[in-house]
C-alpha cells in the first residue's frame, strides 16, 4: 500500500522525534549520563516509535475500509492488516 506523505504527516512528525530522541540516548550513553535517566529517554523513544506504528496501522485500516466501502480492492486484506497490528503489539 503507498503512503501518502499528507495522509502521515502526524506519523512522520513523531518518527522525526523520535529520530532526535535516539541520538540524544546515544549521546547520553557516550557521555557517561546517569543510568535511570538513559532509560527515561530510551523509553519516550520506544514509546514514540509504538505510536508512530499505531498511527501508521490506524490510517491503512481507515483507508482499506474506505476503500471498501466505496466497493473497490484495498490493497490488503482485513487478515494482512490484522497481521500487521498484532506485529506492532
Amino acid at each position: 500500500m503507498q503512503m501518502d506523505s499528507q495522509v502521515m504527516k502526524d506519523p512522520l512528525t513523531r518518527l522525526k522525534r523520535a529520530h532526535g530522541q535516539l541520538a540524544g540516548v546515544i549521546a547520553m550513553i557516550e557521555a557517561g549520563d546517569e543510568c535511570e535517566r538513559v532509560l527515561t529517554q530510551l523509553a519516550a523513544v520506544s514509546s514514540a516509535l509504538d505510536r508512530a506504528g499505531f498511527k501508521i496501522i490506524s490510517t491503512g485500516m481507515r483507508h482499506c475500509q474506505a476503500m471498501r466501502d466505496r466497493g473497490e480492492e484495498p490493497p490488503l486484506t482485513e487478515e494482512q492488516l490484522e497481521k500487521l497490528f498484532l506485529a506492532l503489539a
